[in-house]
């Protein structure tokens, strides 16, 4: 059957989130297997690095929440899986899985979503909206936490005959490896950065929202600073505003009424995210919600990094707390603080067993390989 499966992904956009990779990874893992791979996207970064040999590539406004582009877009799916002889259809988001969903039922092929977040809803719309993930003949969780969130949330909406389980994202072990990276491109960065002294750096990586916990990683850094007595880091936020103008100033605001702005920088982008986590000594990811996985505390592991995080959602299922990296209470700049000071303060011997633990609990657990074979059997078991 796996040389005649046919899998069609459908993503809002192809730009560097955890769902957007994941696609990209499965959809190059299916043709190494004697399958044939489609995407239909919008558009998105990632697309430049898509082989056109290997995978269809196909453009559709599937990020529309647009209900009669929704309708449209569905139509045209029909003729998509209609003309390539599509077997499965896999949506990675709401509002294209509503276009698939109807597609699926007048072709009758198999549907397949992954719940890529917890989907809040404060009222029965919302909740409808999002009931459309858990509407498909297979519904793919990627962390316990929201495969609970998941249980919790939509059970009345959960068919028993229909399969709910998880399997874990993963990262790219090969490309996230601190051993493949060379000292000249440390420094080129670092000086991109415009961070000369030879200080410690500590990373926040994420797009600039209030979730994120930017204020929360902020409020910490000056708590840490008279604590110590004296800068003894360099404090980095890796992430783009997304044009949420009046939250960045927000944050410049505080770091300047705690005189800290020289301490701390502000990166909007770094196409090397493997060389941000080498010249890092500590990454933090302070989350104020739930995270539906938590790639940061994944990926700086993979990297040998000490990763510090909220206890909250995924982090509690990728970090091995004191032994990979350290949890602090989600939410209390007080508590994150106290984490930071450990680490900066802890042995070089230690920290260093703490990377290497970390790297190994990574590439036994969840690294992109297991993750795509994973899917890849799920897939082949769904059609048979």
């Amino acid at each position: 059957m796996s040389f005649n499966l046919k899998v069609l992904q459908v993503i809002p956009k192809l730009g560097y989130g955890g769902a957007e990779t994941g696609c990209y990874d499965i959809a190059h893992y299916l043709p190494e297997n004697n399958c044939k791979s489609f995407i239909v996207t919008s558009g998105g970064e990632l697309t430049k690095f898509i082989d056109k040999k290997k995978v269809k590539l196909i453009r559709l406004p599937v990020h529309s929440k647009n209900p009669f582009l929704i309708l449209l877009n569905s139509i045209i799916l029909v003729f998509i899986i209609l003309f390539y002889n599509i077997s499965i259809v896999h949506a990675r988001s709401r509002a294209p899985a509503w276009s698939c969903l109807i597609a699926t039922k007048l072709t009758r092929r198999k549907f397949v979503t992954t719940f890529h977040g917890t989907y809040n809803f404060n009222g029965k719309i919302k909740k409808f909206y999002n009931s459309v993930m858990v509407r498909s003949d297979l519904v793919i969780a990627g962390s316990n936490f929201i495969f609970s969130h998941i249980k919790e949330k939509y059970s009345n909406l959960i068919d028993v005959k229909k399969k709910l389980l998880v399997i874990f994202r993963g990262v790219n072990v090969d490309y996230f490896d601190s051993s493949t990276l060379l000292e000249k491109d440390e420094k080129k960065l670092l000086n991109e950065w415009g961070i000369l002294e030879n200080k410690k750096i500590i990373l926040l990586p994420g797009r600039l929202t209030s979730w994120k916990g930017q204020e929360l990683f902020i409020e910490a850094i000056n708590l840490v600073n008279i604590e110590l007595g004296y800068e003894a880091f360099y404090a980095v936020v890796l992430g783009n505003d997304q044009g949420r103008d009046a939250y960045k100033k927000k944050l410049h605001h505080l770091c300047e009424q705690f005189k800290i702005s020289n301490q701390i920088k502000f990166i909007d982008k770094c196409k090397n995210m493997a060389l941000a986590y080498k010249v890092s000594d500590i990454i933090v990811s302070a989350s104020i919600e739930p995270e539906a996985f938590g790639r940061v505390a994944v990926e700086a592991q993979s990297m040998e990094k000490p990763i510090i995080a909220s206890n909250i959602g995924g982090s509690n299922e990728t970090v091995i707390n004191e032994k990979t990296g350290l949890l602090f209470e989600s939410g209390d700049p007080k508590s994150l603080s106290k984490k930071i000071i450990q680490a900066l303060t802890m042995d070089e011997s230690l920290l260093k067993t703490m990377g290497i633990e970390g790297r190994k609990n990574i590439v036994k657990k969840f690294n992109v390989e297991k993750m795509c074979f994973s899917t890849y059997s799920e897939y082949k078991k769904l059609v048979n």
